[in-house]
């Protein structure tokens, strides 16, 4: 699987991915939508499902009341009570029918089935209503009415309705079994519940799509951004349609184009800047060497010079080899900034080399040497010289002498710290003190060294692979660098030192 499709793969898996949250709005709003119809549709279809049934039943039962009821005799006996409502009742839309009479005071009923309908089953509050006497106003001319109730028996729903015939007649009540309507609103409540579940479904794919529509120009645009700031300023949008997207993606193309332009110039001006350096450099070596040979004889005979000239003479023998000195260090910080500097490779022990490096300047009695003979590594002699010859020479122009070199291994690195007794690098500085041509007291401009040796001691450090450090020990006990390089350089260097004839070439001063 290619980096772009793993990418891809996990951005959509992501719950914080733009992909992921089309999803749950699309489909938040299409469970919104589904539910807000179906239980719409629901509500409505059971208030016309229970209304049409509720109407048949009292409609009918109204005229049987009026029809068979109101016949019977002022006090029927219980068998015409029976019998009136046997008929009403299989005549009637599948409902059963009591009939409540009174016969010698005493009051007498009938039921088409007996088993299924007593008074017991009508609620006391329905049996209060009817019987209740309405008064007669110029807006009601009936003193029984018609009233109804839904109820459940037995978990099973029911339509009770009842009524009284004018004139002391008997009273009349219907129950009729709602279990069928509950059955078809029950399929018809499973059908919306599909219905719903299909549109979430059918949301899902239509978010997917739009979202993979969408989301592909924004996956590109991003895909192309990372291959921007990977360093690849050719990347470029194919641009289609007029959207909005089309306009992100026209505006990346502006930019990059614009950015590519300038990275251009800059690497130009770099690449002419540093050309010039080391041309400037390289030119400078000639009439420096004459220089300094010419200052040299003249330091031989300043003793015997003028006393009023003597001093001039030491001043220009000085500024000389300091120039002599910055040159150099301008040429080796050119090869670096290059990509030129190479490593000639040797297996040397690392007490031998840092005293030959003490003892080549004249610092014995200065530093405090902790190396023990033995300790074997292979790297660029030369460079590990100018490393060392940086940081204890730093050590004991700015922190003082004693100061204390000690060389140990740590698994498969070399470390070797350099420990003087000053004040200590100001807090200020800490970050700074590699940067080249950096100087800690911005009213010594002219101090005597140039800023560039630690930055090419650590330049040194990194072409081997490793690094150096600054830091300050604890109660103003003085500053101590730390070089850490690898024990066998090769293995980062590859096959750098296989032409020793080309690396010294390129190492040449």
């Amino acid at each position: 699987m290619s980096d772009s499709a793993k990418r891809s793969v996990l951005a959509g898996l992501r719950w914080t991915s733009l992909r992921l949250r089309l999803l749950i709005v699309f489909a938040l709003v299409a469970l919104t939508a589904a539910v807000s119809a179906s239980g719409i549709a629901y509500w409505l279809n059971r208030e016309a499902v229970l209304t049409r049934t509720q109407d048949t039943a009292l409609g009918d039962f109204r005229r049987q009341m009026q029809n068979r009821a109101a016949s019977l005799p002022l006090h029927p006996t219980a068998v015409d009570l029976r019998d009136a409502a046997e008929q009403m009742a299989s005549s009637g839309p599948g409902y059963h029918v009591l009939l409540i009479g009174t016969s010698e005071g005493k009051p007498v009923t009938g039921s088409s089935d007996l088993d299924s309908f007593t008074k017991a089953d009508v609620p006391a509050s329905l049996q209060k209503q009817v019987n209740k006497k309405q008064p007669l106003t110029s807006a009601n001319t009936f003193e029984y009415h018609l009233f109804w109730q839904r109820t459940t028996l037995g978990n099973t729903p029911y339509l009770v309705a009842g009524t009284k015939i004018i004139g002391g007649g008997p009273a009349g009540y219907m129950l009729k079994s709602l279990d069928q309507e509950r059955e078809d609103l029950s399929s018809l409540a499973w059908s919306l519940g599909i219905a719903t579940a299909l549109a979430l479904v059918g949301s899902a794919l239509l978010a997917q799509a739009s979202a993979t529509t969408v989301l592909r120009p924004v996956q590109r645009l991003g895909d192309a951004a990372r291959k921007l700031g990977e360093g690849k300023l050719d990347t470029r949008l194919v641009v289609s349609g007029n959207d909005e997207l089309a306009d992100l993606s026209h505006t990346f193309n502006k930019a990059a184009s614009s950015l590519e332009k300038k990275v251009a110039d800059m690497s130009a001006r770099e690449e002419s800047s540093r050309r010039f350096v080391a041309d400037m450099s390289h030119e400078l070596r000639t009439p420096l060497t004459a220089i300094t040979a010419v200052a040299e004889v003249l330091e031989d005979e300043a003793d015997s010079l003028d006393p009023m000239i003597a001093p001039a003479v030491h001043l220009v023998v000085s500024e000389t080899r300091r120039l002599n000195d910055l040159v150099e260090n301008l040429m080796e910080v050119t090869r670096f900034d290059a990509g030129t500097a190479r490593l000639v490779l040797d297996t040397v022990d690392v007490a031998d080399q840092v005293t030959a490096c003490i003892d080549a300047r004249a610092w014995l009695d200065a530093v405090d040497l902790d190396a023990e003979r033995g300790i074997m590594v292979r790297l660029d002699p030369r460079r590990l010289d100018v490393i060392l010859a940086n940081l204890i020479g730093n050590a004991l122009k700015h922190g003082g002498s004693p100061v204390r070199v000690s060389v140990r291994t740590d698994e498969d690195d070399l470390v070797i710290e350099v420990r003087d007794h000053g004040p200590g690098i100001p807090e200020e500085v800490l970050p700074h003190v590699f940067d080249r041509f950096y100087k800690a007291s911005a009213s010594r401009p002219r101090s005597e060294g140039s800023g560039l040796g630690l930055s090419i001691a650590v330049e040194n450090a990194h072409i081997h692979g490793g690094d150096i450090t600054a830091s300050n020990l604890p109660d103003g006990e003085g500053a101590v660098f730390v070089l850490r390089l690898p024990r066998d350089a090769e293995k980062l260097t590859g096959d750098q030192d296989d032409d020793p004839d080309r690396n010294e070439k390129g190492d040449e001063k």
